[in-house]
């Protein structure tokens, strides 16, 4: 069979939205940036015979709308390229990844361009995103969940409650607030995962800015840096933080990842044509996989995500020498990491989205390029990245250095 290899990984910086270093940049010109300097590592790919430019986007409207991937496509001036944006939230750009490694696969392709973005900035006014509906629901659809979910069997005592207003309108922060009562997660085991995340970060920053594409901004000035990891941040000031959604919560803006804008790609192409080109590739996809659960405890889905995966590599989580594990909510990464068995000396060494940020359409393809990153600077062979997804999905990949 064909095999699927990456062949170059590219991001833009994170900025926190609405104050953050990319708060100017339209969606579009963010992204065309990313894929130029993505291609531009392996210029033995004709862009003439890309088949395709695959862009995963979280929230696909307004100046992310008009299939983002078409646009991007005619900024760089390939006219011949065709494009297609798809969603499936956090995980939107890996699942571009997976749509590319099937086309490869199947013999339909030989040279594709993934991509990632989120600009959290410039949601459109009046949109869901911009004017917080998503919080909104919180009233009628989190209290009706809480009396049918009271008995903490989270099983649905009356399904006609379904056609009220479905559980996977809920926040993100509220599934969190769920998933933390249901594995016992407390408070203080949060604000120390976080603070494990923004030193982690910190010390790792060569790492991440060596990950950078620099990106030239509307005014003329240079991003070349992540806004979020945090040096200052103490275990103390952590605890004094307010709980987000109601007293007596778990859920701080410290504990969870914040709002976010960035852009990643990659190139992945088929090992034929990387050889027939004379390119190195980073690695190989092995195998991904998906998983669905109940969206009130979204947070779980990488368990089982990944233990699907890993099945079709014909792997276990012994063969694994990195993971990926995105950083939603401390909540989350907690119990999944504890499912799968995976110590604190391979997941997230060099810290994730509580300190680095979470653009959702980005980090997919963001944490394909982290992995194989840190895969060749400690020399190990198999990663592992994985992720829940709003409306309770969860989603994984198995790469492996080549």
């Amino acid at each position: 069979m064909t095999e699927a290899v990456i062949v170059a990984a590219a991001r833009s910086p994170i900025g926190r939205a609405g104050k953050g270093c990319l708060r100017q940049m339209r969606a579009d010109d963010l992204t065309a940036a990313v894929v130029s300097a993505v291609l531009a590592q392996v210029p033995q790919v004709d862009p003439a015979r890309l088949d395709d430019l695959v862009l995963g986007c979280g929230s696909p409207g307004g100046e992310q709308g008009w299939n983002l991937a078409r646009m991007v496509a005619v900024l760089l001036g390939l006219d011949g390229l065709p494009g297609t944006t798809v969603t499936r939230h956090c995980a939107s750009s890996l699942q571009a990844a997976r749509m590319a490694v099937h086309a490869i696969r199947a013999g339909e392709g030989d040279a594709f361009v993934v991509a990632g973005v989120e600009t959290a900035s410039r949601y459109e006014h009046g949109s869901a995103e911009s004017s917080g509906a998503p919080n909104a629901c919180y009233t009628a659809a989190a209290s009706r969940t809480a009396r049918h979910r009271a008995r903490g069997d989270f099983a649905w005592s009356d399904p006609r409650t379904r056609l009220e207003r479905p559980d996977a309108y809920l926040t993100m922060i509220q599934t969190a607030e769920y998933v933390a009562a249901l594995r016992g997660i407390g408070r203080a085991a949060m604000d120390e995962f976080a603070l494990r995340s923004q030193r982690r970060a910190a010390l790792h920053q060569e790492f991440w800015r060596s990950e950078i594409t620099p990106i030239t901004l509307p005014d003329g000035t240079v991003a070349d840096r992540d806004d979020g990891p945090r040096r200052e941040v103490t275990l103390e000031g952590l605890a004094a933080l307010e709980p987000v959604l109601r007293p007596g919560g778990r859920i701080t803006a410290g504990n969870a990842c914040p709002v976010n804008d960035g852009a990643a790609a990659l190139v992945v192409t088929s090992d034929r044509l990387a050889r027939d080109l004379g390119i190195a590739p980073l690695g190989r996809v092995v195998s991904t996989g998906l998983s669905a659960l109940s969206p009130e405890i979204m947070g779980l889905g990488p368990v089982e995500a990944a233990r699907r995966a890993l099945a079709r590599a014909k792997m276990s989580m012994d063969d694994v020498d990195l993971v990926e594990l995105n950083e939603a909510f401390a909540a989350q990464v907690i119990p999944c990491a504890e499912d799968l068995g995976v110590g604190d000396d391979r997941l997230n060494v060099r810290g994730g989205a509580i300190a680095m940020g979470h653009p959702p359409g980005m980090t997919g393809a963001r944490m394909v390029g982290t992995v194989l990153h840190g895969l060749r600077e400690t020399d190990g062979a198999v990663g592992l990245v994985t992720m829940c997804v709003g409306g309770g999905q969860g989603m994984a990949m198995v790469v492996e250095r080549i």
